[in-house]
């Protein structure tokens, strides 16, 4: 597969999975429904429901404070089936660009992230969220 249309599936499946628990599943659904009934219109159904389950699974582990290994394995299936229809349709790619943009806003600006450095000897680590900038002489 094309590296651009992986990332873009990646990408994609994360946001995906992150409008599951916010008010912008539905427009994600709808989105997804639109997606295959271009070219799958006989899955597109299915893939509608597979989202809505996908929703419940997600809102379970929020109860249970499990959301970290459910959103692991959710996002996993999702990248897969995006894999998939993107590699057998890639004139779909620029609609997909279009609806995760479109479901960007909606989703919460604070997701938690983990980094992990290591350095040794007289190695140094560098991470940052977002911009960096040195003044090293």
């Amino acid at each position: 597969m094309d590296p651009e249309l992986a990332a873009l599936a990646s990408s994609a499946a994360n946001t995906l999975v992150e409008s599951l628990t916010t008010s912008a599943w539905q427009q994600a659904k709808n989105g997804l429904g639109a997606l295959w009934r271009r070219v799958h219109p006989e899955q597109a159904e299915t893939v509608e429901a597979d989202f809505d389950g996908s929703r419940e699974e997600a809102l379970a582990a929020a109860r249970t404070g499990d959301e970290e290994a459910a959103g692991e394995a959710l996002t996993a299936e999702w990248r897969s089936r995006l894999h998939r229809l993107l590699n057998k349709n890639p004139e779909l790619a620029t609609e997909l660009s279009r609806l995760i943009e479109e479901l960007r806003p909606a989703l919460p600006e604070s997701s938690t992230s983990t980094m992990y450095g290591r350095a040794s000897e007289h190695g140094r680590v560098y991470q940052a969220g977002r911009d960096m900038h040195f003044n090293e002489r």
